[in-house]
């Protein structure tokens, strides 16, 4: 698989530092935990650990501070990962500034938070869709809450499809950054 120039992902906005990743659905109990445990397993496989600092947020208010959506978690621990630490978290405007890279995982996540950016006079560009980033087609990670194992085992399809992208993106950026 051909990987697109690195300089497709925002340099770090602080050389030497972490590079801080967000992951961004609606409630931050399905997907983006998910994606969150996904990315930072590849991470983890790619030596990358400490080096991309990954979290999870939403942009609703209604679940926070609640742990990962049951289904969610069993849909994890069938694949031998444990989210089972998870507190979810809204997104707030003036996080904008921390992250080196901000992934929603669908178009309306990546309106809203766009829209949050405008409305902070702070750069759209480092706010991407989880699955453009990823090359999976630039598809919406369908969000599986209420659904059953197969609307949740899908989810993690397209998440392992793409984390590893995103992983090896992430891994040119900082060998040419550093």
């Amino acid at each position: 698989m051909a990987l697109p120039s690195a300089a497709e992902l925002p340099s770090p906005r602080e050389p030497g530092a972490p590079y801080r990743v967000c992951l961004v659905c609606l409630g931050n109990i399905c997907r983006s935990p998910m994606a969150e445990t996904v990315l930072r397993a590849e991470l983890t496989a790619a030596g990358l650990d400490g080096a991309v600092v990954v979290d999870s947020a939403g942009t609703g208010d209604w679940h926070v501070g609640d742990t990962m959506d049951p289904d969610a978690r069993k849909a994890l621990a069938g694949r031998g990962l444990d989210g089972s630490a998870h507190r979810a978290r809204q997104f707030e405007p003036s996080w904008l500034s921390r992250y080196d890279l901000i992934l929603a995982m669908d178009s309306r996540n990546l309106a809203d938070l766009r829209r949050m950016a405008r409305a902070q006079g702070e750069d759209t560009d480092r706010i991407r869709l989880f699955g453009a980033a990823g090359e999976i087609g630039g598809q919406d990670i369908p969000d599986p809450w209420g659904g059953g194992p197969d609307e949740f085992g899908h989810v993690l399809d397209l998440l392992g499809a793409a984390a590893p992208v995103i992983a090896a993106r992430l891994a040119r950026l900082l060998e040419t950054a550093g």
